[in-house]
C-alpha cells in the first residue's frame, strides 16, 4: 500500500457517490462511434444538410410597399413626359392641331400622376414635404422636382390650347389672356425639356432600390421606359389628333415600338437566370407578354395607318400602344413585388458573383464578398 491509499475511500463508498438518488446506478455514456479518429474518416456530421430557404422565415429584401397607384403614376409620368416632347416639336413646326393635343395631353397626364401618387402617400402633405430640400443623390428627390417644375411648365401651354379650343370662353382677363399667349412658347420648351427625364427618371428611382429584378435592370431599365413612354404619347396623339396633322405621332409610334419591344429583349438577355424569372411567370409575366403583343400591334397598325390613313385604324394603333405602355409599367413593378419572394432570387446571384471573383483574383479557396 502507498502512503496515498489511507487517503482513498473504499471502493464501495466511491460507488456510492455516483448512484441516483433512487438508488439506481446511472448509464454509461456510449461513445460514438468514430470518437477519437485522427484521420477523420469516422467522424459523424454534428449538422444536417439543409437547403436554404429564407432568413428565419423572412425574405431576404424587404417588399417594396407600392400597389397599383404608383404602376399608374409610371405610366402617365411616361406619357407626359413623351407628349411634352412631342408638343415640343409639334410647336417648332407649327403642326398646331398635333401641338393642341399633346400640349393638354402633357399637363393633364402630370395631374393624374401626382393625383396617384397621392393616392399612394395617403395624404397630400406627404407629397409638399419632398420638396422640403434637394438632394442630388436621391433619384426620389430629384424626380419629385422634375415631376413639380415639369407640372408647371406644362400648366400653361395646356390652359393656353384649352382657352382657344373654347373660342376664348374660359374666365380670364383681357391682360391674363395676352400674357398667357406670349408664356406658352417658352413654357412649352421648358416643358419638353423636362418630358426626358420625367419620363426615364422612374426607371433610375427603381433600379437604384435593393429589389433584386429591378436593381439587376438598371442598365437597360431606362432604355425601355424611355420607349414606352414614346410609345404612350405617340399612340395618345394619334387618338386625339385628325389624321393628316397625326404624322410625326406615328412617326414616333413606329420607331418607339420597334426600340420598345428591342430594348425588352435586350434587357432581359443581360439580366441573371433568377432575376429575370419573375418577368416571365405569374402576373407579371402576363402583362410582360400582352404589352409585347399590343406594342408589336401598334406598331404593325401604325405603319399601315401612315399608307392608308385611316383615321379608324390610327385611333386602334394609338389605343393598342397606349396599354402595351401600361402594361410594361405595371409589369415591372409588379416583378419586383414577386421577386423579393423567393429569396434565391437574392442570394444565388451574390453566390455567382463571389465565386467569378474568387476565381479573377486566384482565391478559389478563400471567403470574398461580392458588391451588389
Amino acid at each position: 500500500m502507498s502512503e496515498f491509499d489511507e487517503y482513498r475511500p473504499p471502493q464501495e463508498e466511491r460507488a456510492n457517490r455516483y448512484r441516483k438518488f433512487d438508488g439506481t446506478k446511472p448509464k454509461k455514456k456510449r461513445k460514438r462511434p468514430g470518437a477519437g479518429a485522427q484521420d477523420g474518416s469516422k467522424e459523424e456530421r454534428m449538422a444536417e444538410d439543409f437547403e436554404f430557404s429564407s432568413y428565419y422565415g423572412k425574405p431576404v429584401v424587404k417588399a417594396p410597399p407600392w400597389e397599383w397607384p404608383i404602376g399608374a403614376y409610371l405610366f402617365l409620368g411616361g406619357l407626359s413626359g413623351g407628349s411634352a416632347l412631342l408638343a415640343a416639336g409639334a410647336s417648332a413646326t407649327k403642326n398646331e392641331p398635333l401641338a393642341r393635343s399633346t400640349r393638354i395631353a402633357a399637363f393633364t397626364a402630370a395631374a393624374g400622376g401626382s393625383v396617384f401618387l397621392v393616392l399612394d402617400l395617403g395624404r397630400p402633405e406627404r407629397l409638399l414635404n419632398m420638396f422640403r430640400v434637394f438632394k442630388v443623390t436621391s433619384p426620389m428627390s430629384v424626380g419629385s422636382w422634375i415631376l413639380g417644375s415639369f407640372a408647371t411648365a406644362a400648366s400653361l401651354p395646356a390652359l393656353y390650347e384649352a382657352d382657344k379650343l373654347t373660342k376664348q370662353k374660359l374666365p380670364l382677363p383681357r391682360f391674363a389672356r395676352k400674357a398667357l399667349g406670349a408664356a406658352a412658347g417658352p413654357a412649352g420648351v421648358v416643358a419638353g425639356v423636362l418630358g426626358g427625364p420625367l419620363a426615364g427618371y422612374t426607371a433610375v428611382l427603381l433600379g437604384n432600390t435593393s429589389n433584386p429584378t429591378w436593381n439587376d435592370a438598371k442598365k437597360h431599365l431606362a432604355y425601355v421606359f424611355v420607349s414606352s413612354a414614346s410609345a404612350a404619347a405617340s399612340g395618345c396623339a394619334m387618338v386625339f389628333t385628325p389624321v393628316e396633322h397625326a404624322g410625326p405621332a406615328r412617326a414616333l409610334g413606329m420607331a418607339a415600338a420597334a426600340s420598345d419591344l428591342a430594348a425588352t429583349k435586350i434587357m432581359e438577355e443581360n439580366m441573371e437566370p433568377e432575376t429575370v424569372v419573375p418577368l416571365h411567370k405569374g402576373k407579371p409575366g402576363k402583362l410582360m407578354k400582352a404589352s409585347e403583343y399590343l406594342i408589336a400591334a401598334g406598331g404593325v397598325g401604325t405603319a399601315v395607318a401612315a399608307a392608308t390613313k385611316s383615321r379608324t385604324l390610327s385611333v386602334l394603333s394609338g389605343l393598342s400602344l397606349m396599354a402595351g405602355s401600361a402594361c410594361t409599367r405595371f409589369g415591372v413593378l409588379n416583378a419586383g413585388i414577386e421577386a423579393v419572394k423567393d429569396p434565391a432570387t437574392t442570394i444565388e446571384p451574390q453566390k455567382r458573383r463571389a465565386a467569378r471573383k474568387r476565381a479573377q483574383e486566384g482565391l478559389a479557396h478563400s471567403v470574398v464578398t461580392s458588391k451588389h
